[in-house]
């Protein structure tokens, strides 16, 4: 594990504010990819992730590690007044903002984009939150659960025969962060032209609205309302996970020449002749009946019998991995997309590596998430130059 940063963004410098996860994971994927990442923390407390994580190792979050790696931290507090002149002074040296408070929050505090840009014309300035900076809403506090909600995810996700599920995970802000590091990047380059920095305004429901295909038009022009429909989708089949001896599989076949390979690969070449099943529209509208007859095939069969068949036959198919799944796959190995580092705490940790993939330009991992204010000297003394004396005043007065 390297401590120099790599990949595109060397050389630039972000200011991560806020906590959790919606805009910290987009300082997350600038950091993996160069990016000199100073989160601020509040004195004393930190990032409430510090402690997240359904799962603890000797009381440490396994989270942490993940969210913050590639960050310095720097303790601040910036509620009041000195620490609001120390943010501009960064400002002042710096690429990007970052925040994820609720709309206006940056403004009580005197570090809006107007002040902001007046220190530094070019600075970039990426704000996530559940419903962005205008609209009546906006000053509503916004959290994943409630951007996916309104953004149209819950409602399609789930078994019909239930309330609306959740995905496992927070994606409603992962999503949200990943659009707000694409829309850094593409402020950046329109400061490459210009010279001028500007707002990256990105909602956690908008990103999410725009995941949701065609949705919103199907309602529009002929009135359809789309519902839950557990692990199918109407009328695309086969497309669905199958039961065999010993777990679950997954075929997805409902292409014309797919299914003629399935059908052949399951010793019955006559079904992609049949006319309830020989084209797309006809599968859909036999779907469960079709869903039936690849069942009772897949029945009689292990799923590493099945990876066999499918693989051979050239159908698209896999097993539903979980984590022991990836750790022992050839795959992931083959391509890294799962690297050991070294946590000083919690010892050799194994997590996703950096992603997408840049042939020339690489992203790293140079050190998991950071002690609270581990990167303090290095920051006050060392970028900003602030004496022995200010220093220890200001951490004693908990400004720092």
């Amino acid at each position: 594990m390297s401590t120099t940063p790599t990949g595109p963004l060397k050389g630039l410098r972000m200011i991560e504010m806020g906590q959790l996860l919606a805009g910290p994971f987009c300082g997350q994927l600038m950091g993996d990819f160069g990016c000199e990442v100073i989160k601020i923390e509040q004195p004393n407390a930190g990032d409430p992730l510090r402690e997240w994580g359904r799962e603890k190792s000797g009381g440490r979050s396994l989270w942490w590690p993940v969210a913050a790696r590639n960050k310095k931290c720097i303790t601040l507090n910036a509620r009041v007044p000195e620490g609001q002149e120390i943010i501009k002074t960064l400002v002042k040296q710096s690429d990007f903002l970052l925040e994820n408070f609720r709309p206006g929050t940056m403004e009580k505090w005197n570090l809006g984009y107007e002040t902001l840009s007046e220190l530094n014309k070019g600075i970039i300035m990426i704000r996530v939150s559940g419903y962005g900076q205008t609209g009546p809403y906006a000053p509503k506090a916004g959290y994943a659960a409630v951007g996916e909600a309104m953004g149209g995810l819950r409602y399609v996700v789930g078994d019909p025969s239930t309330p609306p599920s959740r995905v496992g995970i927070s994606l409603g802000d992962t999503i949200a962060a990943t659009y707000a590091c694409m829309g850094a990047v593409m402020a950046l380059e329109h400061r490459h032209n210009t010279g001028r920095g500007q707002v990256v305004d990105a909602s956690i429901y908008e990103s999410v609205l725009q995941m949701m295909e065609s949705l919103v038009t199907e309602y529009d022009k002929v009135g359809h309302i789309r519902e839950r429909t557990g692990s199918i989708l109407p009328n695309v089949a086969p497309s669905n996970v199958y039961k065999a001896k010993d777990g679950d599989f997954l075929i997805a076949a409902n292409q014309d020449s797919l299914f003629t390979r399935l059908s052949e690969a399951m010793g019955q070449p006559e079904l992609a002749k049949d006319p309830r099943y020989s084209s797309h529209t006809a599968r859909g509208q036999h779907q469960a009946e079709l869903d039936g007859i690849i069942t009772e095939w897949t029945k009689t069969k292990t799923v590493a019998e099945l990876v066999e068949l499918t693989d051979k036959a050239g159908v698209a198919s896999g097993v539903l991995f979980r984590a022991p799944e990836m750790l022992k796959d050839p795959h992931y190995k083959a391509r890294e997309s799962i690297i050991e580092v070294q946590d000083k705490a919690l010892g050799a940790l194994k997590m996703q590596s950096t992603f997408p993939k840049l042939s020339e330009t690489p992203g790293s991992v140079q050190w998991t998430g950071p002690d609270l204010g581990q990167h303090n000297e290095e920051i006050y003394k060392g970028l900003l130059g602030m004496d022995d004396a200010t220093f220890t005043d200001y951490k004693t007065r908990g400004i720092i």
